[in-house]
This record gives C-alpha cells, structure tokens and sequence, in this order.
C-alpha cells in the first residue's frame, strides 16, 4: 500500500513542505524509519532520532526545521495526534477477511443481509436478524433473533450480539465483546441483609436470614447509536423493561461493563475496566478513565472528567473533574492525599507535644 507525501499531506489536512512525488509504503518510528518510511517525528524531542535514521520524509511539529535534519519533505501539523488518525486511517489494511458469505457460516432464511457484506466462518445469525449494507461480521460471531446493526459495521472475531439489540451506523466491535447479555438482577423474598445495610450505612450487625434469589428476568435488550465502538471482552448488559442505552460516538474501551438499564450519553469515553452499576445515567462528553467505578441508581452530568481508579458513589455535576475513593473534586483530592503524606511527621510532632505538656514535674 503505497502513497506519495503529497497525497498524505492533502488527505489528513496538512502542510506539504519539500518534494510531495516521494513514495511511502508505512509509517514508523524515527529511529527505525527507512527510505521508504514517513517517520513520526511530531514533537523536538524526537530530533535526534530522525536525524540518526534514514528517512526521506517525515510527519514534523510547527516550527521544525525539517531540512537541518536531513529530510527531503515533511508534513507538518499543529495537532499530532489529529494528524495520527488521519494516518493510521490510511494505511490500515484491516483485519484481512475475506469478501462475500463463508459457505460454513449460518444464516436463518429470514434473516435481512445487506448488500457487500462479508461474514465469515461458523457466524450465526438468527431469525429476523437484519445486517445494514458493507457491513463485515468476523468469524465466530453471533447475532441474534431479531438483532438489527446498521450499514458499514464491523464485528471482529468471536463478537456476540443479543437478541432484538438494535445498533446503528459504522459500529466496531473488537473481538470478544458481549452486547445483550441478561442483567444481573436478583431479589430475595423478604428485605435482604444488602437492603439493610443501604438503609443504616451498616451501624447494625446482619440479622437478616439467608435467602434464595428470585432471577429479574431482562425485556429491554440494548440500543446503541452511530459511530460507536466497543473494545475487546466488553459487555453491555441487557436492560430490564426499557432498554439499556450507548449514545452516538461513544467509544468503550477493553473489559468495560455496562450494567442493565444505564444509559450513556453521546461521545463519552469509557476507559479500561470501567464499570458502570444498573440504572446509572452518564451525560454527554464524559471521560471516566481507567478502572473508574460508578455506583447504581445515580447520574454523572456532561463534561465530567474521573480520573483512573475513582470510585463514584453519588451524583455528579457536570463540568466537575473527579478523583480518588470517594470521588471528590480533583483539586479537594490532591490537598487530602498532601495531608495524608504528611501526617506521620505531624503525628511525630504531636507526640513531642504531649511529652513536653505531660512531663513529670520535678521532685525536690
């Protein structure tokens, strides 16, 4: 897959200095960049890499003198990260299935698969099961009675979808991910010692006596929106009666869960390890990064950001950055963990306090 700088520079928007004729084949670190590369050199401290390595163009900063470090063209960007998507859009020669339907994959004749579609080897695909245009359904997969995905998806390897989940446009699903499974909600008979101790905060020791679990049965199913991607090994449960909800653009990172009846708003960014509670409610433009844990029955407003390994126990405001176990304000956060740092040396201080306000008087 080859391009010449000059068509990089125009595809993902740049600034094309030098000789754009230059063929490319892939992109590469500075250091190992041969002549046939586009090294990714897109801030100064990767100078010295570029100047050492054997690259004829590069992807630059603003500002870069390109022709000192011995390149014959450059592209260069303002945002790197930007100008890496666009890239890697280029040259990604994707998961590498093969065109058409797989003679060993299931199809139910009532089934609706859309035109230039690929499914590949032992997928199965349920009755009533409607598949949108050049979508690509990886091998392994299953897709439910009465599931519905949208034009141009792509469903990588061992991917699972529910029965009656319906899903929009351009949805990614990377291998492993589990969309409309059966929620985890159960009820005893009589008040649980769980429902106890939400009432008093636990001041009460467990009276309650053990009791089976009567299973809630999921009738919701789940409604995903356009441009959504789901990472690998990640589940969206079921909702109960109404179904669980995923909004336009949001991106949901490897091993997340979303509980049943959750609905996350759109463009939201859920990170590793994620884990949202039932019934929770996510706003729009949300970042809860790595490991963030959200409590059920509560809302997260648009524009909050959760630092990695926060724990949400209650409402929160948007716009308000997070951190820590209990969430609190970022900033609140720090100054309690400055504190915390130094307490030994002020319990050492009170400690020679007390020796100097107890000393024994003396004796005549």
């Amino acid at each position: 897959m080859a391009h010449n700088v000059g068509d990089i520079a125009a595809a993902i928007g740049a600034v094309l200095e030098g000789d754009g004729s230059i063929t490319i084949t892939h992109a590469a670190e500075p250091g190992a960049a041969g002549p046939d590369a586009l090294a990714l050199a897109m801030s100064p401290k990767y100078a010295d890499a570029l100047t050492n390595g054997q690259a004829r163009a590069a992807i630059v900063w603003d500002g870069a003198d390109w022709q000192a470090m011995g390149l014959e063209a450059a592209i260069v960007v303002s945002r790197a990260r930007v100008a890496m998507a666009g890239l890697t859009r280029i040259f990604d020669p994707g998961p590498g299935f093969a065109p058409g339907i797989h003679p060993q994959a299931l199809i139910d004749p009532s089934a609706e698969v859309g035109a230039d579609v690929s499914v590949g080897p032992f997928t199965v695909i349920g009755a009533g099961a409607r598949i949108g245009d050049r979508s690509v359904i990886g091998p392994q997969c299953f897709i439910g009675t009465g599931a519905q995905i949208g034009a141009d998806a792509q469903l990588r390897d061992h991917v699972s979808i529910g029965a009656r989940v319906r899903i929009g446009v351009r949805f990614i699903a990377q291998p492993g991910a589990r969309i409309g499974a059966d929620g985890f909600s159960f009820v005893t008979p009589e008040k649980s010692a769980v429902e106890a101790a939400k009432e008093d905060f636990g001041s009460a020791e467990t009276q309650a006596p053990g009791q089976a679990y009567l299973r809630i049965h999921s009738l919701g199913a789940v409604l995903i929106g356009d441009d959504v991607e789901v990472g690998a090994n990640a589940t969206i449960d079921s909702g109960t009666i109404r179904p669980t909800q995923v909004g336009n653009g949001t991106k949901i990172d490897n091993l997340v869960h979303v509980g049943h009846n959750v609905v996350v708003g759109t463009d939201t960014l859920l990170c590793g390890q994620v884990g949202i509670a039932g019934s929770t409610r996510v706003g729009n433009n949300v970042v809860l990064g790595g490991q963030v844990g959200a409590a059920d029955n509560i809302f997260i407003g648009d524009n909050v950001v959760a630092a990695g390994a926060t724990k949400i126990t209650g409402n929160v405001p948007a716009g308000r950055v997070i951190m820590g176990y209990p969430a609190t304000k970022m900033d609140t956060q720090v100054a309690m963990y400055k504190a915390l740092r130094r307490l030994p040396r002020l319990m050492a201080d009170l400690s020679e306090l007390q020796k100097a306000v107890f000393k024994p008087a003396a004796k005549d």
